[in-house]
């Protein structure tokens, strides 16, 4: 391990700086909880600072670091207590439709659609779909960052766009297609 000085401290921060965003976005699309995101996106940036003296290519670090984030992610949904359902035998309350604001004007944010719809995929399909089409990663930049092979990121890809689909259409968009390309 390469001792730590004050310049790698300062490619760090400028580093940091101009990713925070990008990655803060690319979080909130992996989870969908804008709170969550930005613990994400801290957990991210503290192991790629343990680790920036090791770094040896600075092309390579976005691919990294969005590794990272997307393992951080993945390791947050096997958490126990992140899982939503509650098994405790009882039903929840319903939700109330009329206190829902975008129902209650007659539109639906788009984006705020998609975030939800987005969070009904599974995991591994939703990362997927995020890192493959809103990220623009390529299959074999995807598997890297995934951890698997080609084929696989493929099939979960093809999987997580059905199921983004049919949760759009369970949420009344008709045209899917318009929905995510305005995304």
């Amino acid at each position: 391990m390469s001792p730590r000085n004050s310049s790698d401290d300062d490619e760090f921060r400028r580093f940091a700086t101009a990713a925070i965003a990008p990655l803060g976005r690319l979080a909130h699309a992996l989870c969908g909880d804008r709170h969550l995101a930005e613990d994400l996106v801290q957990t991210c940036l503290i192991k790629v600072h343990l680790a920036w003296p090791r770094i040896r290519h600075p092309e390579s670090v976005d691919a990294y670091v969005r590794k990272v984030l997307l393992r951080c992610w993945l390791n947050e949904q096997r958490r126990p207590w992140r899982r939503s359902e509650n098994r405790n035998g009882e039903l929840p309350d319903a939700a109330d439709e009329s206190a829902d604001p975008g129902r209650r004007m007659g539109s639906h944010d788009t984006r705020e659609l998609l975030r939800l719809a987005l969070a009904e995929v599974p995991p591994r399909q939703r990362a997927a779909v995020v890192l493959r089409y809103w990220s623009q990663l390529s299959v074999t930049e995807t598997a890297a960052a995934m951890r698997c092979s080609e084929g696989t990121v493929k099939s979960q890809a093809a999987r997580g766009v059905e199921a983004l689909r049919a949760a759009l259409q369970r949420r009344g968009v008709d045209d899917s297609h318009a929905a995510l390309r305005s995304y």
